[in-house]
């Protein structure tokens, strides 16, 4: 057993020195990428890349037009039954909106899930216009208050974060705020779990599936615009530890999902990864990358698998010594040791799914499908890989099918 969580351990730091030795183009080739990852109680950054870079919130917006309503809640300005009316200006807000009307109220405890659930441009725009006259008037209030926080690389010019060329933050701002909405106001921090509410008879779903479908994850804003691929900034709570992860210029909404979750597992665990002993590291790069890897190398934002409704595996499990390789369907126990190396290609809760995923790859390379089940905190998981591959066939397939969108890992095929 000690020699099969042994081989695990080995296998997926080849797949992270492997992932290390790729991230610098990952990151150069997305210019908009930024993230940042803290421990909620003691502020410790755990993870940051082009943390202080210039980038546009778009809907991580609407985090400081909360901040600015649930603080006027709390000095006793509004209540969740104040209506605020709708003007003109609100109305004429774009998609996404819930379709107000000029002329109509609004009331405080609709504005609030319209912003988080729904990200509601006009709902914004009718309580920046509640609390200061004007939306522009709005703008320079929150980034006096955004100043206030230590906010000092952000500009809000508008209450939604619709495109505005001045309207700039950073990540690590954004992650401030984040902390600031939790702490400042924990009585309303479950409104950015919600992930649907009813107004008008319509309901409206949630953007942000991270808080149905990460461990953890309890709540926050997700956002997009041309300008600023799609940004997250998320919270999340395991064995009494929390952090909170900021992440931004996501190419698609999954690839940002995925990468943040990544990165999640990664901080979590990032304790465990530091005791891993050198000996232990099959070498692949130079000495500088395995210090590297093991210290701070971020995650780059990567295409989704094509099944992107399956979770993946917490790969950090793997350090804690939580994984038992169970069988590998088919059985490649015949393969030569030369040939004992494989790319993986994701982890699913179905073997089907797996095996359609691994079949899929071989479009663009060759290989033996096969199908690796997996228990981890006594779940079942089933890896897809194609096997049978000598080391350098398999990296450079690797390398294919990442030209191609699909994200692999190169791995021992051990029998």
């Amino acid at each position: 057993m000690f020699d099969l969580k042994l081989a695990g351990i080995k296998g997926f730091i080849v797949t992270a020195m492997w992932v290390f030795m790729a991230l610098s183009s990952h990151v150069h080739a997305n210019p908009r990428y930024a993230s940042i990852v803290i421990d909620a109680d003691t502020g410790a950054v755990l993870h940051e890349s082009n943390a202080d870079a210039s980038r546009y919130p778009a809907s991580l917006t609407k985090m400081m037009t909360l901040y600015m309503l649930f603080e006027a809640i709390q000095q006793g300005k509004m209540t969740l039954d104040t209506k605020m009316p709708v003007s003109t200006h609100a109305a004429s807000m774009p998609q996404t909106n819930i379709s107000l009307r000029a002329g109509e109220t609004l009331r405080v405890r609709d504005a609030i899930p319209a912003l988080i659930v729904r990200s509601a441009n006009d709902a914004a725009a009718v309580i920046a216009e509640a609390l200061g006259q004007t939306e522009s008037n709005f703008g320079r209030m929150m980034t006096e208050k955004a100043r206030k926080m230590g906010m000092n690389s952000t500009t809000f010019k508008n209450a939604s974060g619709l495109p505005n060329y001045e309207q700039k933050t950073t990540a690590r701002d954004m992650v401030k705020l984040s902390v600031r909405l939790m702490k400042d106001f924990p009585q309303h921090y479950h409104y950015f779990s919600i992930q649907s509410f009813n107004y008008k008879g319509t309901t409206y779903n949630s953007h942000n599936r991270m808080v149905r479908n990460t461990r953890g994850v309890d709540g926050l804003k997700t956002g997009f615009i041309r300008a600023s691929g799609f940004n997250v900034a998320t919270s999340a709570k395991r064995d009494n530890r929390r952090v909170i992860a900021v992440v931004m210029g996501g190419k698609t909404a999954a690839s940002r999902d995925q990468h943040t979750a990544a990165l999640l597992d990664r901080c979590f665990n990032k304790a465990s990864a530091a005791h891993i002993a050198a000996s232990d590291i099959i070498t692949i790069g130079s000495p500088n990358d395995r210090k590297n890897l093991l210290a701070e190398a971020p995650i780059p934002i990567t295409k989704p698998n094509v099944s992107t409704d399956n979770q993946p595996v917490d790969p950090a499990a793997i350090l804690r010594g939580e994984l038992t390789p169970v069988r590998d369907l088919p059985n490649n126990t015949d393969l030569p040791k030369n040939n004992s190396w494989a790319v993986q290609i994701g982890s699913y809760f179905e073997p089907d799914r797996a095996h359609a995923q691994a079949q899929a790859a071989t479009r663009w390379v060759a290989g033996e499908v096969a199908v690796v089940e997996v228990e981890i905190s006594n779940r079942t998981f089933y890896r897809a890989r194609l096997i049978g591959l000598k080391k350098n066939q398999a990296h450079t397939a690797c390398q294919s099918l990442s030209r191609n969108g699909m994200d692999c890992m190169v791995v021992r095929s051990h029998g």
